[in-house]
């Protein structure tokens, strides 16, 4: 298998590549995890997985999200998938860094905008990880199994007075 990974587009209706998240998507709204669409992936996918975290955050990168083994021919997750629920026909959730399973919305500190990144990952296989596993353990099983990737980058912050700057 080579080393190439094919790019996937992804995007969401909600906000466009380097835009704002609409506070109904954080955790100063109602938290919903944001809808989000894919292009067709490379031949060979059997599953994918989706990592949200933010680079930015105080004392390191912060897992907002961990979805992994949506079936090859999922193109969407729509708005506010439920922790309870199965995701896609098959699809698991992990635990975010807030320590709860599925999503868990920018939360960040008062101050310049952080970045939020929503990678999509094609997979040549399914991952044997319970609901509730972590980022670290979903990265440790896909390795060497990416055949395509996106990312989509929402922009979120809050001003000094704790007020919402989409």
């Amino acid at each position: 298998m080579s080393n190439h990974k094919r790019p996937i587009r992804i995007s969401s209706p909600a906000f466009g590549d380097g835009g704002g998240i609409p506070v109904q998507f954080t955790a100063d709204g109602r938290n919903d995890s944001p809808p989000l669409e894919w292009g067709d992936p490379p031949d060979g996918t059997r599953s994918f997985a989706l990592v949200c975290d933010d680079p930015d955050a105080p004392r390191g990168t912060f897992t907002h999200w961990v979805v992994w083994n949506l079936p090859p021919a999922c193109r969407h997750l729509g708005t506010g998938v439920s922790p309870a629920d199965g995701v896609a026909d098959g699809g698991r959730q992990g635990k975010n860094g807030f320590g709860r399973l599925g999503y868990g919305g920018p939360a960040p500190p008062p101050g310049p905008q952080h970045r939020y990144l929503f990678k999509l990952y094609a997979l040549d296989t399914t991952v044997a990880l319970d609901n509730g596993g972590t980022k670290d353990q979903l990265l440790e099983a896909m390795r060497g199994r990416v055949i395509g990737e996106g990312i989509l980058t929402g922009m979120y912050g809050r001003k000094p007075d704790g007020q919402a700057r989409a």
